[in-house]
């Protein structure tokens, strides 16, 4: 399916100029089931006389209704990489695309009406507006592309009341605890019905018992909307629950193969072939113990 910002770049070559039009796929030659497709990733931050390479050549594919789990060390680059998925940042270097649509080559605009209509994001924070209720925090992105207000907001009471919180619409953002915020955040994610789910610890900031239900809610939404889920997270127990696990470690990625009671399996395949890419091989590794929760 071609987005809307892709056909523009189809339609007007030469609207961001004549490199894009050679180097732009049209949507017949995508594989349909890979939603996420990033291709030779570098980020790099200029740090005295040598850069700072967080990574560098990341090859990775994400399937249409794929929840995948990113582990790794604190600092190792795994909310960047969130936000190079998000169009919310530029690479150094390589290609994300988001079904048809090149991020790499939207303006700052494009990049904006892309997020709002393809991507839901959760922060490990928040970030709900304290002055606003939990009705208008949710209706927040409908609002921000001029949608009328009583179409907005009937659109965020419904994903509201999915969340649990019909009873605490009304009640201001500070008014709420820890894990009502969060719903509301998911809420506000999720109302411009977008394709792909991106969650930068959704659950870090919450006890065992709220984390536990806030990611199983997470997990009811991942099906019931059909999405792509990638989640960034430090606990253990809740990348063993998604279909894939990505470890992002010393600026390479590998496949982690998690299992309850610690048991081990190398023996099975990865899932998607085009992970691995000659002379940058994702490794393979099986982590005992998975169903402990821990810092990865």
């Amino acid at each position: 399916m071609v987005s809307e910002l892709s056909s523009d770049v189809e339609q007007h070559p030469t609207a961001l100029g004549g490199a894009v039009a050679a180097r732009f796929v049209p949507a017949a030659s995508f594989d349909d089931s890979v939603l996420l497709h990033v291709e030779n990733l570098r980020k790099e931050y200029r740090s005295g006389p040598q850069p700072l390479v967080l990574f560098d050549a990341l090859h990775f594919t994400v399937r249409r209704g794929e929840m995948v789990a990113i582990v790794g060390e604190s600092g190792a680059g795994k909310s960047t990489l969130l936000h190079l998925l998000a169009a919310l940042d530029r690479p150094s270097a390589g290609d994300v695309y988001c079904a048809s649509t090149w991020l790499g080559k939207l303006t700052a605009g494009q990049a904006a009406a892309f997020r709002n209509r393809e991507i839901g994001y959760v922060w490990q924070m928040h970030y709900l507006l304290p002055e606003f209720t939990a009705l208008e925090n949710a209706a927040m992105p409908l609002l921000a592309r001029d949608m009328p207000r009583p179409t907005a907001f009937a659109k965020a009471r419904e994903l509201l009341r999915e969340v649990g919180l019909e009873a605490r619409m009304h009640h201001l953002a500070g008014e709420l605890s820890g894990g009502e915020q969060q719903r509301v955040a998911l809420a506000r994610a999720l109302v411009t019905e977008p394709r792909l789910l991106l969650a930068d610890e959704p659950t870090g900031n919450l006890d065992n018992r709220t984390a536990e239900a806030v990611f199983g809610l997470l997990e009811r939404l991942h099906t019931t909307h059909r999405l792509t889920s990638i989640l960034v997270t430090h606990n253990l127990e809740i990348a063993r629950r998604c279909g894939r696990t990505l470890r992002l470690h010393e600026g390479r990625l590998h496949e982690l193969r998690l299992h309850e009671g610690g048991s081990e399996d190398t023996s099975i395949e990865m899932p998607n072939a085009s992970l691995e890419t000659p002379g940058h091989p994702i490794v393979r590794t099986a982590f005992p113990g998975g169903n402990s929760t821990g810092t990865a």
